[in-house]
């Protein structure tokens, strides 16, 4: 049974490029200023949830964004992004 829960996980959040086009869309309905309050804070509530999962897939991607480097006797081995932002 515990295979059934991960899959209802796994549906629960959608993949990164539906999670931006949903944004999208919530985006320009209320931009548009015609939904009800309660509407609004509910569709401001699901964007929130949805950026921090868009946040959560993009810090997965960058963990295992790898660069390929040449050694001096003309290896390619991989090594990890560097980040160029200073912390």
């Amino acid at each position: 049974m515990s295979q059934d829960t991960d899959k209802t996980e796994q549906t629960d959040e959608p993949d990164f490029e539906t999670a931006i086009q949903e944004l999208e869309s919530l985006v320009a309905r209320l931009e548009q200023g015609d939904l009800s309050l309660e509407e609004s804070l509910r569709s401001f509530e699901r964007g929130i949830a949805l950026t921090r999962s868009c946040q959560q897939a993009l810090r997965s991607a960058e963990q295992k964004v790898e660069t390929l480097v040449r050694d001096d006797n003309g290896q390619t081995r991989a090594e990890p992004l560097e980040d160029d932002e200073p912390e």
